[in-house]
Order: C-alpha cells, then structure tokens, then sequence
C-alpha cells in the first residue's frame, strides 16, 4: 500500500494563503499557478493549497475538521513557535498547555485550518 504524501487544505484565496504559509513555513511554494501552490515539508509531505471554489469536483459544506500538526523537539521550540506564530498575527485558539500527548498550542490558518505544534512528553515521545 502506498503512503499518503500530499495534504492540500481548500482555501477561499489561494495568493493570500501562498503568502501565509510562505511566511510560516519559511519557504516558497516549488509549484504554482493562480488556484493552486504547494510546499514541500523537511518532512517529505508536501502540502497543497487549492482554492475551493476551483476544486473539482465540487467541496460542499463549510468549515474545517482537520490539523496540520507540527511536531517539535522541546517544550522551548513550542515556546519559542508560538512567539513566532503570534508575532505573524495568526489567530490562537489554544495557548501553550501540557496535554497527556505533550506540550502544545494551536492556531487557525486564513480559512480556519487547524495548525498544532508540538513536543510529545517524555512518555508519549518513548511510546513512538
């Protein structure tokens, strides 16, 4: 079975998100057009911004129920991510709070998406 390797986030403009995650990411898309940009992570995963009203075939419904998750080395990398994150203007729905899967905060993306940085504790990074 083959592994997943692209996300793609629908997004209502495309060339305000291209810009978001460019300022994000610290990265400018490898591929471009005026509906659509994508990013490749350190990761491997690239990750897709399609304008939703050019998806085919069509989305319906609103809203997003999904994550991009960061993972992070140490709780001062959450710290120091969400320092960054809010000095980009990004909306903070979760402030810096140990979990049982980790240290963590999340904020939303223009469209609403979900984005999670995180440093797994001592006992769910020794589970991995």
């Amino acid at each position: 079975m083959a592994n997943p390797n692209l996300l793609i986030l629908y997004v209502t403009d495309a060339t305000r998100s291209r810009a978001f995650y460019a300022d994000l990411l610290k990265r400018q898309p490898i591929e471009e057009s005026p509906n659509f940009s994508m990013f490749i992570l350190d990761s491997g995963l690239m990750l897709g911004l399609w304008a939703r009203d050019k998806v085919e075939p069509a989305v319906t419904g609103t809203g997003s129920s999904s994550e991009l998750v960061f993972r992070a080395d140490a709780d001062t990398d959450v710290d120091a991510a969400y320092t960054d994150w809010t000095a980009l203007g990004l909306t903070i729905v979760q402030t810096p709070v140990v979990m049982d899967f980790g240290y963590t905060f999340v904020a939303l993306d223009p469209d609403g998406h979900r984005l999670r940085m995180f440093a797994p504790s001592v006992e769910a990074g020794a589970a991995q």
